[in-house]
């Protein structure tokens, strides 16, 4: 079974990052190692108390890091993955997005960069995507790779499925929504039980991320509820730097609220305040200079 799901890292806890533990009866993995700040948001840098709970979460996850039998990277984006500090993957199992297969160029060049950073520390590395395996009673699998948002502007990564006993768990990495079939299609073919989801990124809405990238990923979230045996759905990552998000997603709030299912934050999950740090950098200022 699993016993534990613990986020470590997420905007919801002021941060930007999903890094999630999981823990079954017999394996402890960790999920996209890292954490990082908006380097500007309003024309502001990040505000001294982001980069203290950056400290803290970093430290968290390097603390789960090495109770960890296995570490999986789903891209190379700083907040997924932590090249600077190579020795958390000692002696780890560690499967990784394909470092040069349907990958745009500044995530080859980080992939790289990574993978000299940790050579010879693993037990053994395994490119992931589209992989099956099973470690004891713990079955993990990756989704093909699939669009980073909306396009292939940003690259591609990999979902992850963990199963353990008659539980799922599916993480979905940066899918921004999910919008595309190919996203939430790894979802429903996985049926979880309990789902980590980037939801839409919509403090970009209408430039960088289209309204009807918005209204498909609401339209697939009312599939997956609908149509899996999901229970609780943590909706958080890209959705949790705007400040009215759950207007946003209120289709998915109510249709969850009508079949008994939870969605919240990953804070909420951990049972701790949501605290959006980067959304309210401004206000976090305003008080600094009062």
């Amino acid at each position: 079974m699993i016993k534990r799901i613990i986020p470590l890292g997420f905007d919801s806890f002021g941060v930007r990052s999903m890094s999630t533990y999981v823990e079954t009866d017999d394996h402890k993995i960790l999920i996209d190692p890292g954490v990082a700040l908006a380097p500007m948001r309003y024309g502001l840098e990040p505000h001294p108390i982001e980069w203290q709970r950056m400290s803290e979460t970093w430290n968290n996850i390097r603390d789960y890091a090495e109770d960890s039998d296995t570490i999986i990277v789903t891209h190379y984006h700083y907040d997924h993955h932590e090249p600077n500090h190579p020795e958390i993957y000692r002696d780890k199992k560690v499967f990784i997005k394909h470092p040069t297969a349907n990958i745009n160029q500044s995530q080859r060049e980080r992939a790289a960069f990574f993978l000299e950073a940790i050579r010879g520390k693993p037990q053994n590395i395994e490119v992931a995507d589209g992989g099956k395996y099973r470690l004891g009673k713990t079955m993990i699998k990756f989704s093909e790779a699939l669009f980073h948002g909306v396009n292939s502007r940003l690259g591609y990564v990999i979902e992850v499925s963990i199963e353990s006993g008659n539980e799922k768990f599916v993480h979905t990495s940066d899918v921004e929504g999910p919008s595309i079939e190919a996203q939430v299609k790894f979802i429903i073919d996985e049926n979880p039980d309990i789902l980590f989801v980037d939801g839409p990124m919509t403090y970009m809405l209408g430039y960088r991320y289209p309204f009807e990238s918005l209204e498909a990923a609401n339209a697939n979230m009312l599939r997956v509820l609908r149509s899996t045996k999901v229970h609780t759905v943590v909706l958080d990552h890209h959705l949790l730097r705007d400040l009215n998000y759950r207007v946003h997603v209120k289709p998915v709030y109510e249709e969850a609220k009508s079949l008994g299912i939870k969605v919240v934050t990953a804070a909420e999950f951990a049972g701790r305040a949501i605290e959006m740090l980067e959304a309210l950098r401004r206000e976090l200022y305003a008080k600094s200079w009062q």
